[in-house]
């Protein structure tokens, strides 16, 4: 079986990029997508802000401190989804193959491509400069021979970045890569790798799969194969929704029960409104609650029959409630999901936890539901 050719194509500080586009006073200034309140989150920046430490999902108060100068710009996510949908016509024009991660990260297996063009890195370099001739924005691009090494490849070398990794290199590439750049690594689980020793690719290919399995469960098994450059995973282009899942971050901090249990009804009912919207089902419900500090906790439960009515939905996330300890601890934000589409699981062995907005380290939204969403540091 010949090797396969995976491109993963990164916008480089996409919302943000959208807006020094659109507004040339903005650019070469620093500037932050969200709002500047005191309850307001970075949700992009750009790479002016993020020479000064500003980041996605920085609280606005502290990135103004970081960068007094900072502009904040409120999001037009219709224009985001836009922009996107144009990049993702570019895309088309090589391969339908097309695995979307978010508006502005998509992978593309161009093994066979629609220009017949024998080199990957070819078609990258051209998706880039169609990128920024077309559409004047910023690309980095990642080749490989499977995800997780496109993936990594196109976080190299940004912004603008291209970057190769040829199979006869990838284990050397592995070896020094360090762990809090594998896929699946967050900071808890790279402080517990630290602890054990694992620094490195080095580090985690000299486990053995049951040790690893034994430490960290399925994922074990994920770490052993990444570690020694194996990623069978497909591209797949069509992406099944496995959740829907709303949060409201609250105007100010609570503990008072009753104020709690409010601010869960109405969460619930936009829960139910967004799943209706989708006709979604599914058998799993999830409750997120971030406290005042930022740490945060979730609790699920998962029933026999579908959650699709607040006469459901409502008394499980109660009851979730109760298994938090939140009278000394008040709650930022509240959240809850429904995930585990039993008709959609016949052929898979898990379920996980898919975010409905961009991925990033601490969501924050306003008390209305309709969130600004964040894009990761890029």
């Amino acid at each position: 079986m010949s090797e396969r050719k995976i491109i993963h194509i990164d916008m480089d500080a996409f919302y943000a990029s959208v807006e020094q586009r659109d507004n040339p006073e903005l650019r070469g200034r620093p500037v932050a997508v969200g709002h500047a309140g005191e309850r307001g989150v970075v949700a992009a920046a750009s790479y002016e802000a993020r020479k000064y430490g500003v980041h996605s999902a920085m609280s606005s108060q502290k990135a103004m401190r970081l960068c007094p100068e900072l502009i904040f710009i409120p999001g037009r996510m219709e224009v985001y989804k836009e922009v996107s949908g144009q990049i993702h016509e570019i895309f088309h024009e090589y391969t339908d193959i097309i695995e979307p991660l978010s508006l502005d990260e998509a992978f593309l297996d161009v093994t066979e491509n629609k220009k017949n063009i024998p080199l990957a890195v070819d078609i990258a370099r051209e998706i880039k400069q169609r990128i920024r001739e077309d559409l004047g924005l910023v690309a980095s691009a990642g080749v490989s021979y499977n995800k997780f090494l496109a993936k990594i490849a196109s976080d190299y070398r940004k912004p603008n970045g291209l970057c190769t990794i040829h199979p006869d290199q990838a284990l050397d590439f592995i070896a020094k890569l360090p762990i809090e750049s594998f896929w699946g690594v967050g900071p808890v689980t790279a402080k517990r790798m630290h602890t054990l020793g694992i620094h490195n690719g080095a580090h985690l290919r000299a486990w053995s799969l049951e040790g690893l399995t034994r430490e960290f469960g399925k994922a074990g098994a994920l770490y052993y194969n990444f570690s020694r450059g194996i990623d069978l995973r497909p591209v797949e282009a069509v992406r099944v929704r496995k959740s829907i899942g709303c949060e409201r971050t609250l105007e100010h901090d609570i503990n008072n029960r009753s104020s709690v249990v409010i601010e869960l009804y109405h969460t619930a009912k936009e829960l139910i409104n967004r799943l209706s919207a989708k006709d979604f089902q599914g058998n799993t419900l999830t409750l997120k609650v971030k406290f005042h500090d930022f740490t945060q906790i979730t609790r699920s439960i998962t029933q026999p029959h579908k959650l699709t009515t607040l006469e459901i939905i409502l008394p499980l996330a109660k009851q979730l409630l109760t298994e938090v300890e939140y009278e000394d601890h008040p709650i930022r934000l509240l959240g809850l999901s429904v995930s585990n589409p039993r008709e959609q699981e016949d052929d898979s062995k898990s379920v996980t936890w898919e975010q409905l907005t961009l991925k990033f380290e601490e969501w924050e939204g306003n008390a209305s539901v309709t969130s600004v969403h964040a894009e990761p540091s890029k």
